[in-house]
């Protein structure tokens, strides 16, 4: 399940640069930020439908090793599993791209590289690292904070796709605004140029770091809650 809707939300999203951003569309919308928000809007919904439907719902819905790992690291999520989602994440991303290549044609590694991303050449590598690992700690936040109240996790398919849109929109022109290793995996294996694999390992690591840093935060602050609230009990005289 998750290498088939991490695969379907790849295909979108390679299919909206192809025609948002690499067709005679992209004239219409001649600003930047324009086309970024047009993209953000339409992968977001796919998101949120992968997130919400029945295989979102039985396999968690992950779709980012940034977002296994760190639900694996504040206990949320089994270790035994955290490997093999990874690899459906990373296949699943592989595969996506592989199939917007055989939907659309040559135009998909000819004109856009397959969508993989490509930062700012004003960026150095320690700037893309902490762009990145910054917005993938905003999107686990917003994530595990609706999972910090019973009623709270079925607003997940909504504010998760908001969060990631947000991101897209921010760091589009600059990083590109990935925050997940399996969003830029597939596109880069698939371009096969050097200028991608250069950069390849900051949008593969620096999720990771910042889903590692969110998830100690929150185990920080669920230690000391639950510290305070044994320590500044009451007890009954005599017991």
């Amino acid at each position: 399940m998750e290498f088939a809707l991490t695969a379907g939300v790849l295909f979108v999203l390679v299919s909206v640069v192809r025609w948002v951003m690499a067709s005679p569309i992209s004239q219409a919308l001649p600003q930047p930020h324009l086309q970024l928000a047009a993209a953000a809007v339409m992968v977001g919904a796919a998101l949120s439908w992968a997130l919400s439907c029945p295989w979102g719902r039985h396999s968690g819905g992950h779709l980012n090793p940034a977002v296994t790992l760190g639900l694996w690291l504040t206990g949320a999520f089994p270790g035994r599993r955290v490997l093999p989602y990874f690899a459906a994440q990373l296949t699943g991303s592989v595969a996506g791209t592989g199939l917007a290549r055989l939907i659309w044609g040559p135009v998909v590694g000819e004109r856009m590289a397959y969508a993989a991303l490509q930062p700012a050449p004003a960026c150095s590598a320690a700037a893309v690292f902490t762009a990145e690992a910054a917005a993938t700690a905003g999107i686990l936040t917003v994530t595990l904070l609706l999972m910090s109240r019973p009623t709270w996790p079925r607003w997940i398919p909504l504010a998760r796709p908001a969060a990631t849109a947000v991101a897209l929109i921010t760091l589009g022109t600059l990083t590109g605004g990935s925050a997940n290793p399996a969003r830029q995996f597939g596109p880069a294996l698939w371009a096969h140029q050097p200028v991608y694999g250069a950069h390849l390992w900051v949008y593969l690591v620096a999720p990771l770091a910042g889903a590692v840093l969110t998830a100690l935060v929150a185990r920080y602050r669920a230690y000391h809650q639950g510290h305070s609230s044994r320590s500044g009990r009451v007890r009954p005289h005599g017991r």
